[in-house]
């Protein structure tokens, strides 16, 4: 049996969403305390089915963290923080039964400006689950280089429409596996697993260069 006084016992719970969309595309994680924040942003590219073709950052408390070689010119205004530095087990969660839970923003593509905001809380571990997983899904990611959340919205209706004059672009434009309101939570799970086993716990990007 877990003891709930250990911190061994305890994973982390993050309820994704991104902002700008309704109804929401959203993610339930969760966590192991060892995983970093490399690791999360592979989490998250497979979870809403992200291709990892853009620049992304998180920004905890004002600090930004990310690979910090896609800044060597320092043109950015804030310093990026090496990712795989911190883990889930170095944020200070309050002990607050009420609600204990932290807030940290993850972005995604600069120009398309796609902004997830996680809500973090430390919850019991399963006995004999493997982390990390997601739990619970709502609604297909966008296609990448859609244009964000308005460009988005302008998509989805003309992908709705059949009588819009571009909606058969569109839908080979999107491919025919995309539906908008589909969402697998087996297809998900396999995807996480297979981006961190790629990823080693750094990011894929510099294993595979």
């Amino acid at each position: 049996m877990l003891d709930p006084f250990d911190p061994d016992s305890l994973i982390v719970r993050a309820e994704v969403h991104i902002l700008d969309i309704e109804p929401r595309i959203s993610r339930t994680l969760e966590l192991p305390m060892t995983l970093n924040l490399a690791q999360l942003h592979e989490v998250l590219q497979a979870a809403f089915g992200w291709t990892d073709n853009h620049l992304h950052q998180f920004n905890i408390g004002g600090l930004v963290y990310g690979a910090p070689e896609f800044d060597e010119d320092g043109l950015s205004d804030s310093r990026t923080f090496e990712a795989t530095e911190v883990r889930m087990s170095d944020f200070q969660f309050p002990y607050d039964p009420r609600g204990s839970s932290l807030t940290i923003l993850y972005e995604y593509d600069f120009g398309d400006n796609w902004r997830h905001l996680l809500r973090l809380e430390q919850v019991a571990r399963e006995e004999g689950a493997k982390y990390p997983r997601c739990i619970a899904a709502a609604r297909s990611g966008p296609p990448e280089d859609v244009g964000g959340p308005s460009g988005y919205a302008g998509f989805l209706e003309t992908w709705l429409d059949p009588d819009h004059e571009d909606h058969k672009t569109m839908r080979l434009w999107a491919g025919r596996k995309f539906q908008p309101e589909a969402c697998n939570l087996d297809t998900i799970n396999k995807a996480i697993a297979k981006a961190l086993r790629a990823s080693k716990g750094d990011y894929r990007f510099r294993r595979e260069s």
